[in-house]
């Protein structure tokens, strides 16, 4: 009878030690050619982007679905090269008249005689020689601006905006520990996706 109880206590001491065994490797799924598997969504480019708009300005932005930015690029570009053509004319005009006028000629007789004066027509070289060269800076810009916003609007295309923000704040009340009372305290929450 001892040796029974003591077979049992034996075997009842050995069955409940925690036993480790070999792990089942995970089997893999035949590949089968299924019509129904989703194709994963093409990342999108934000150096191809960039490389499209610097070709031709607004295809940046057209590659990006922003369609309602190229109207507003195109007007910018058709303004700022209004402005300088028209700026380059004026500039040109009152320059060949005072190139008549100082030539020492006195035959010849430019259309601002009597109107302006030498001085005055020097003044409106000088203005509409900087509002040319400013026009062409400011294309200039426009061009950079241009490749930039391409650029950043393709890298924020799959930023997530909703409304799942990614930290909460909750009251909470926690134990201190055995014997303590609870407490109140904020809880700070940060779900990573």
């Amino acid at each position: 009878m001892r040796r029974f109880l003591f077979a049992t206590c034996v075997l009842l001491i050995i069955s409940a030690c925690n036993v480790m065994a070999q792990k089942k490797e995970k089997e893999e799924p035949a590949s089968v050619n299924d019509s129904t598997l989703v194709k994963e969504k093409k990342k999108h480019s934000p150096l191809k982007a960039t490389i499209m708009s610097a070709a031709l300005p607004g295809l940046g932005q057209v590659y990006n679905g922003k369609w309602w930015k190229v109207p507003i690029i195109y007007g910018g570009f058709g303004g700022l090269v209004y402005s300088s053509v028209f700026n380059d004319m004026k500039c040109r005009t009152y320059r060949d008249a005072y190139l008549l006028r100082v030539d020492d000629d006195p035959n010849t007789v430019d259309e601002f005689d009597g109107v302006y004066s030498d001085a005055n027509l020097r003044e409106l070289i000088d203005f509409y020689q900087r509002n040319r060269d400013l026009s062409l800076i400011f294309t200039g810009v426009l061009y950079a601006l241009n490749i930039i916003d391409a650029s950043v609007d393709a890298h924020l295309k799959d930023f997530d905006v909703s409304d799942d923000l990614s930290m909460k704040v909750r009251p909470s009340v926690q134990p201190m520990g055995p014997g303590m009372m609870p407490t109140p305290t904020l809880a700070v929450t940060f779900q990573l996706k």
